[in-house]
């Protein structure tokens, strides 16, 4: 190492210079960190770009880096042999512990659990079984339609379509509650769906081929994962030319042979413009996908899964939703809100009166809001308007009457306005006290109804309330 570290101060000093040049990154440095960052990410599965690392670059050309003096210094190290026992060799470097992200402890730079999938996919049949996910309804016929797909030997592979806003990522979270309560063929269960990140999957993937490199390896884990995993692929039309810079190839061409052969299990979804400017013009790619066709539901089974859904949103507001409010946001956002599909819109608007009616409960009216502001900006004339009289500017005191009789008036309604508004505020939370009662004990008088679950098993329990 002495000796190549002379060979490369002689060439440098030997370099030559003009007298008026500015030190400067050689480009070929800039290529040697680059091949360097895609060995050590893609390859050999570092987060962060080593010496060692660096070193293995370089020996895979060194005179394309190095001058021939320094190149020849090199010809004893076996690369191969190098990149195979990398860990063992280097497990004892300086570089092997890092500090953790809080700053309070060391850790080892690799992570034997931070594996391609969790790295670029999240598992949404976790989140069904953590209570994460809402309640699907009205979509049996699209379940059943992709458990059938899935269940074939080869192409099996479902592509969900319909308008944005219709629940197309929905059906994908109805068979993951299915799976986990069970009601899917044997062949599916005990199945993890992972919902694949393609932006994390593209981010920093600048290096020509190392795109390419991160998804074969993610394939690679599917395919060979213990727990039979369905990869579902939101946006999926992002297929078609992502990865594809400079030449190299996109993922939709690493999938199809994984597709035909029917090792990989995906589930896509896309919109029907995307799939006819992307899908329909790739013959090889749209026949391994099964079309699964998602149309938008009408005001009367919008309204049906807002019933699904109220019980979630009036644990996250606090408020009591009524069927009248389900009923009215599923058939006024039909009839107001063009543009946009049921159910998403209902969902949105029934969101957004929660909100309002629980910012109402905690916070104070605009007519107190508008009373405190005008009663601050007479505050300030009155504050003027005696500073001018103190000092002799002004001399008629006609404006400071007016204004102190107009801040009086104020401030009287304002106390009124806050004193009702408190009072009211405190016969609401009596109301609210009282109603989380009569509703506990309507559950405990209708447990046998509330035990019951929707047709499927992968519902939240009907909830009946009383009184």
């Amino acid at each position: 190492m002495e000796e190549l570290r002379q060979a490369l101060t002689v060439e440098n000093y030997t370099t030559a210079r003009s007298a008026d040049s500015y030190p400067a990154f050689s480009p070929m440095l800039v290529e040697w960190l680059k091949e360097g960052w895609l060995l050590a990410s893609a390859e050999m599965q570092h987060s962060e770009l080593r010496g060692g690392v660096l070193l293995l670059a370089l020996l895979h050309s060194p005179l394309r880096y190095i001058p021939p003096a320094a190149a020849r210094l090199l010809t004893g190290i076996n690369r191969d042999r190098l990149q195979q026992d990398f860990v063992q060799w280097t497990q004892e470097s300086a570089e092997s512990v890092v500090p953790d992200a809080d700053g309070k402890g060391a850790g080892t730079m690799t992570d034997a659990s931070d594996t391609l999938l969790a790295r670029y996919a999240k598992n949404m049949t976790a989140d069904a079984r953590n209570g994460r996910l809402d309640p699907v309804l009205c979509r049996d016929h699209e379940i059943d339609l992709m458990i059938d797909i899935l269940c074939r030997r080869r192409k099996n592979n479902p592509v969900v379509v319909g308008e944005a806003g219709v629940g197309k990522s929905a059906l994908i979270e109805g068979l993951a509650l299915r799976i986990v309560a069970g009601q899917v063929p044997d062949k599916l269960k005990n199945t993890d769906i992972m919902t694949l990140d393609l932006g994390a999957l593209q981010a920093g993937a600048s290096v020509k081929g190392e795109f390419e490199k991160r998804f074969k390896g993610l394939m690679a884990e599917v395919i060979s994962s213990p727990v039979p995993v369905i990869l579902f692929i939101d946006e999926a039309h992002t297929l078609i030319g992502a990865g594809n810079q400079q030449g190299g190839l996109d993922i939709s061409n690493l999938l199809k042979p994984a597709l035909a052969r029917g090792e990989l299990k995906t589930i896509a979804a896309t919109t029907w413009s995307e799939y006819k400017k992307y899908f329909e013009k790739d013959a090889a790619l749209s026949r391994r996908f099964q079309l699964v066709k998602v149309s938008e539901p009408n005001a009367a089974e919008a309204t049906i899964i807002l019933r699904g859904l109220s019980a979630v949103y009036e644990q996250s507001h606090g408020v009591l939703i009524d069927d009248d409010a389900l009923q009215a946001a599923a058939t006024l956002s039909e009839r107001y809100l063009s543009g946009r599909q049921l159910p998403d819109k209902a969902i949105d608007v029934l969101d957004t009166a929660c909100a309002r009616v629980a910012i109402n409960l905690s916070s104070p009216p605009k007519q107190i809001s508008a009373l405190t502001t005008l009663s601050h900006q007479q505050e300030a004339e009155i504050r003027q308007l005696e500073r001018e009289l103190r000092i002799g500017l002004r001399t008629d005191t006609s404006r400071m009457t007016e204004v102190l009789v107009q801040y009086d008036e104020t401030l009287t309604a304002l106390d009124e306005l806050e004193a009702a508004w408190h009072q009211q505020q405190t016969l609401v939370r009596e109301i609210i006290a009282l109603r989380q009662q009569l509703l506990g004990r309507g559950r405990g008088r209708c447990g046998a109804v509330a035990g019951r679950r929707y047709r499927g098993g992968y519902a939240a329990r009907v909830r009946v309330r009383t009184g």
